[in-house]
């Protein structure tokens, strides 16, 4: 996995609406675009998903780099070593140091990475 980066450009999601459980049940059935049948209304759609998703995946990316450092924080008593929290998130221990580090800066301009 890459090292997170952040957009100048915010992107604006779209509403996700929660879907009834049986139709997040049905594989085809996705947010409702199956029953969508212009064209240009499905590509306008699945393209505010997408967007929505990229925002929703940028900022769990930002909430995890955060938890990753504040777990890893060497004031902590029962601080953890980066290769435990690699375990836990699922991340190689390079990839969890680094996400330590982006966090610890996330920390420190208050959630704005500095250039």
């Amino acid at each position: 996995m890459a090292e997170p980066e952040r957009t100048e450009r915010k992107l604006r999601p779209a509403p996700l609406l929660f879907e009834p459980s049986e139709a997040a049940a049905d594989p085809e059935h996705f947010f409702d675009l199956e029953s969508i049948e212009d064209p240009r209304e499905l590509l306008a759609r699945a393209t505010e998903l997408t967007l929505a998703f990229r925002a929703a995946t940028e900022r769990a990316m930002e909430f995890q780099a955060v938890a990753a450092a504040q777990l890893a924080d060497p004031r902590r008593f029962d601080r953890l070593d980066p290769a435990v929290i690699a375990a836990e998130a699922e991340w190689t221990e390079d990839y969890a140091r680094k996400m330590i580090e982006f966090g610890e800066t996330l920390q420190r301009t208050g959630g704005r990475e500095t250039a």
